[in-house]
């Protein structure tokens, strides 16, 4: 999330990050039951579809893929959203699990994720998505999958550093 607000800053794109469209239905839904998902789901191809037919130049949204157990329903997920754009980029961020730990009590998530806001369930929701999930790529399996596809250990680098980076690869 951080690194799309700092590249919304250094582009003329907007910016969208995953939780806008889950958490709004925090009081309604419990956190990863089916009408959850699939409300957040018509909720981001709606928002996408409008973004296309816009005159924005853009979007950047943030959002996690799993390249486990459910990779082709997840990959079916993000090529209809994909399909909408004439160019799309994928960046891949990867840090170790201690670092989105520290990562994710941060001032500015807990500023912008409501569902982050409990920390105890945001930390053990976190952990379990790391028995779960295979939320990294292994080699060559992103570009397999996303054209446009670059991959990025962020660990010790900044968010700025980092936007600054894919600016650039991309000439964003």
């Amino acid at each position: 999330m951080t690194v799309g607000q700092k590249l919304a800053k250094l582009t003329d794109l907007k910016f969208m990050h995953n939780h806008e469209t889950i958490d709004c239905l925090t009081n309604v839904f419990e956190f990863g039951s089916m009408a959850r998902r699939r409300l957040t789901s018509l909720f981001r191809y709606s928002i996408f579809e409008e973004v296309a037919k816009s005159d924005l130049a853009g979007i950047i949204f943030s959002a996690c893929f799993d390249f486990g157990r459910d990779i082709e329903e997840e990959r079916a997920e993000f090529s209809k959203w994909m399909a909408l754009f004439d160019e799309v980029y994928v960046v891949e961020l990867e840090a170790s699990l201690e670092e989105r730990l520290r990562r994710n009590k941060t001032e500015n998530r807990l500023k912008n994720k409501m569902s982050k806001r409990d920390l105890e369930k945001s930390e053990n929701r976190l952990l379990q998505s790391m028995i779960n999930h295979r939320l990294n790529s292994e080699s060559g399996e992103g570009e397999a999958i996303f054209p446009n596809f670059w991959k990025i250990n962020n660990e010790n680098l900044s968010a700025e550093e980092v936007a600054k980076m894919i600016q650039e690869r991309f000439n964003l």
